[in-house]
């Protein structure tokens, strides 16, 4: 019996030693893409031609994340002005010098699952990813 349950333990640990890297690999990754999407949509946003992060940039940010495999209708965006206007308006952009900050959000989809092998709690099942960035506008009309 005991040699029963040492092998289960083992058995547990070696998958949990062979596989963990591999959920956190995808982690980092999904981390890393997010933050890289953020940082190109401020760049291009808070450029001097636009001032502002409208439906369409979002969209086309949603089928680039898509080609890297994630899912469309789960990323969140929050665009935000430092000042309290509306940053997603092509209409009235933002003026130079006010904060953009855009906030992309993406599920963490079980990849901390394989921790309960070895008795780690995974996060709660509405956790999410998240990127955030800030960066001032060049608009100049």
């Amino acid at each position: 019996m005991k040699s029963i349950l040492v092998f289960i333990l083992f058995a547990a640990m070696m998958c949990w030693f062979m596989f963990s890297p591999i959920y956190k690999h995808v982690l980092i990754v999904r981390q890393a893409v997010l933050q890289q999407e953020v940082d190109y949509l401020l760049e291009v946003g808070a450029n001097g031609d636009h001032g502002y992060i409208d439906s369409a940039m979002i969209e086309q940010s949603k089928l680039r994340l898509a080609q890297i495999g994630l899912q469309p209708g789960s990323i969140n965006y929050e665009v935000q002005a430092a000042n309290g206007m509306s940053a997603i308006s092509s209409v009235v952009p933002l003026p130079r010098g006010v904060g953009l900050s855009l906030t992309v959000s993406y599920p963490v989809d079980g990849l901390y699952a394989i921790d309960q092998l070895i008795g780690i709690a995974p996060p709660p099942p509405n956790a999410r990813l998240r990127a955030t960035g800030m960066k001032m506008s060049e608009y100049v009309p």
